[in-house]
């Protein structure tokens, strides 16, 4: 397909706390669309507050895709999300609606958008002996090792993050290349969409202010009830979403590691490391248009809607 045959998939991506999810309800109402989440602690059912999901109030009649969809005992990989959202942005567009993509987990963006690579199968052995080398010297050591044939990686994985650490190292143990070069041979799965991807970034004083406002208000909606619930219901704490920002740091304080003072600090720390980390990402992103702004202020909205404009008025010329 080439030219106005091709559908179009409109995405909203950025670091954390610069008015995504805002934009993209504005986005959406203005262009008759429905959003297609992009985010990898969403899909957890039961991780709500943690996770600023949009309030059903708040979304303004607009639908809301791969949001809880996987239960907390669940892994829910790069690799599904590309496959569900593959699927479900193709059924938006089958409905005459307009796809949006919104959200910040670049790995998921990058999957959608460029391809993910499977890699190869699980090497239980490998795999245990890389376990054994996280529990006695942590999984810092992991991401030493890692950092000697995979930089990039390194430098997108956090220390802690033992599950994709082990994964990076097992690939390249595997395959003798490391992971990032194999991402170089992917394809898109939306192979016939054209991609209109605008990245939010605000100075980062405003970003330490929106957080540290963020942060408060999950713990008066009520964080650590929440966290006690979903132990109460059987989630157990080694589940994957407890191990993302906020919710770790809020379950080592119900475990008595620190305070609540010293834990909000620590979340507000930990979330511009993050939002840092996700900027670095984005950057690398090709075709990506900045918008140095706020998503919720009414300019923004303009901006983006001229230049989704001009780009029809480009895709026109090019068919005439």
């Amino acid at each position: 397909m080439t030219g106005r045959c091709r559908p179009r998939l409109v995405a909203i991506v950025g670091p954390t706390a610069t008015g995504k999810s805002a934009l993209g309800i504005a986005l959406a109402r203005r262009l008759d669309g429905e959003i297609v989440a992009c985010d990898s602690t969403a899909v957890y059912r039961g991780f709500d507050i943690g996770t600023d999901k949009v309030p059903p109030a708040e979304k303004q009649g607009v639908p809301h895709h791969l949001v809880d969809v996987a239960d907390p005992t669940e892994e829910y990989s790069a690799a599904r999300y590309a496959r569900d959202a593959s699927t479900v942005v193709r059924d938006i567009t089958a409905r005459g609606k307009q796809p949006i993509l919104v959200g910040g987990t670049g790995l998921y963006y990058r999957a959608l958008t460029r391809g993910f690579f499977p890699g190869p199968g699980r090497d239980r052995a490998l795999r245990a002996r890389l376990e054994r080398i996280a529990d006695r010297r942590g999984s810092e050591r992991l991401h030493r090792m890692l950092g000697r044939f995979d930089t990039t990686a390194a430098a997108r994985i956090q220390s802690r993050d033992r599950k994709r650490l082990i994964r990076a190292i097992e690939v390249y143990l595997v395959t003798g290349r490391p992971l990032t070069s194999h991402f170089a041979d992917t394809t898109s799965p939306l192979p016939e969409y054209d991609v209109a991807a605008f990245a939010l970034m605000i100075p980062p004083e405003s970003t330490a202010e929106r957080v540290a406002t963020r942060v408060a208000a999950q713990f008066d909606q009520g964080l650590l009830g929440e966290i006690r619930m979903l132990l109460l219901a059987g989630v157990p704490p080694t589940a994957h979403p407890f191990t993302g920002l906020v919710y770790r740091q809020a379950l080592e304080h119900l475990n008595g590691v620190r305070d609540e003072a010293a834990t909000r600090e620590l979340i507000v720390r930990e979330n511009r490391k993050y939002s840092r980390r996700q900027l670095i990402w984005f950057r690398k992103e090709p075709n990506l248009q900045w918008i140095h702004a706020a998503g919720e202020r009414p300019e923004t909205l303009e901006e983006v809607v001229r230049a989704l404009t001009a780009v029809e008025i480009r895709r026109d010329a090019s068919d005439s």
